[in-house]
């Protein structure tokens, strides 16, 4: 437990914080990743050289230093921390080799005139009291995916039955059990983690399940990255028959029970959860508009399978908008979506649920969009995993 004069320390750590929290971060994972190999699989390396990672851990630390004295005002980031850790099967052990490297970047960053052993100590309590939490909630996840229909903990091995291509970026994966069981229902929108080992080296990494699940197999939809290891191992070497682990799905990114009209929103590969949320609510009633933007029509994955739907289903919408069409490529509007052009596909009541994906600078334009054109903010649903002010920025 805090003593107050500890969580005075830690609030009055705030402004260090906001103004040096991504060196400290990035020392951390340094000292980390540089002395725990054993935890390397667990952090993706393409966030770290971008620093994407070191970002989101320290807007996570500068959030729970300014709410130490009250944690609810966290609001969802716990529960995304939780639903990421049980992706990747974060385990009690190691909390305390994160624990050390974190006090040791504190120190060493701050330095001792700043960083004194009462501050240390404080921040001691405090990660203690974040680790239990998330410790907590973590087993509970896992408790509960072991005793779900088709559930277990820990890695299951499944096998490639299927490979499709989807576009000239994007394959999609049908990936069943070696064991021959059934598999766990998840909810739109969750995503699977997945294990394999390239080369000698264990890799973990998140795929958004992009269709419902059926209790036989699972599918996820990858984008080919740059560079990525993952990635291009999915896309060019992993052959029907071949094996790999998965672990559980989880994420709060889901599709929740209303029947005011429904506006899914994505960019390039961010259309994957909003195509399971599509299948959920198809055949609800629900009036739903999908827009979806790519560059062009040769990265566009599912759009025939959106139109089929479409063309099933009167009250499903169907718009797409190109920023770079090639020669012949036929969409419903070109450039980036304006906020005039997101206020004509919209329904004309915008007391609607909205849910959006895709890069950062498309999710922050579509979020100032949403907010201008009147859809409450509690109705704009988003899955973003750092700071929610960049996405107003």
């Amino acid at each position: 437990m805090l003593t107050p004069e500890q969580t005075a320390l830690i609030k009055a750590t705030v402004p260090l914080l906001e103004t040096g929290g991504e060196a400290l971060t990035r020392h951390f994972y340094e000292l980390m990743l540089g002395e725990y190999p054993e935890v390397r699989a667990l952090f993706n390396q393409a966030h770290q050289a971008s620093g994407g990672q070191q970002r989101a851990l320290a807007n996570a630390v500068l959030m729970y230093a300014r709410h130490i004295d009250k944690l609810e005002a966290l609001g969802p980031l716990v529960g995304q921390i939780v639903n990421k850790h049980v992706s990747l099967q974060i385990l009690p052990e190691h909390y305390p080799i994160v624990g050390s490297c974190l006090l040791r970047a504190i120190r060493e960053v701050l330095g001792a005139e700043i960083a004194t052993d009462a501050v240390i100590d404080a921040w001691a309590a405090a990660y203690d009291q974040l680790a239990d939490i998330l410790i907590g909630a973590e087993e509970a996840a896992y408790a509960a995916n072991a005793s779900a229909e088709g559930g277990w903990r820990g890695a299951r091995e499944f096998r490639l039955s299927r490979k499709v291509v989807e576009s000239e970026e994007i394959v999609s994966l049908y990936l069943a059990p070696s064991d021959g069981g059934v598999v766990a229902d998840f909810q739109p929108g969750q995503y699977i983690g997945l294990r394999l080992l390239l080369e000698g080296d264990e890799q973990r990494r998140n795929y958004s399940l992009s269709a419902l699940s059926n209790g036989r197999e699972y599918r996820i939809s990858v984008k080919r990255e740059v560079g990525g290891k993952v990635s291009n191992y999915l896309h060019d070497q992993l052959q029907v028959g071949d094996s790999l682990e998965l672990f559980a799905p989880a994420g709060d990114f889901v599709l929740r029970e209303s029947t005011k009209p429904l506006v899914l929103i994505s960019a390039g590969v961010g259309i994957t959860p909003a195509l399971s949320m599509l299948e959920a609510a198809r055949d609800s009633g629900r009036d739903i508009h999908f827009i979806h933007c790519a560059r062009h029509a040769g990265v566009h994955a599912f759009r025939d399978w959106v139109e089929a739907q479409r063309s099933e289903r009167p009250q499903v919408r169907h718009y797409v908008c190109y920023s770079e069409p090639r020669n012949g490529d036929v969409g419903d509007a070109e450039g980036f979506l304006s906020v005039e052009q997101l206020a004509e596909w919209l329904p004309e009541q915008r007391d609607l649920d909205a849910y959006f994906l895709g890069p950062k600078p498309f999710m922050a334009q579509v979020k100032r969009h949403l907010h201008s054109l009147g859809v409450p903010a509690a109705q704009s649903h988003y899955e973003f995993f750092g700071p929610a002010s960049a996405l107003d920025s």
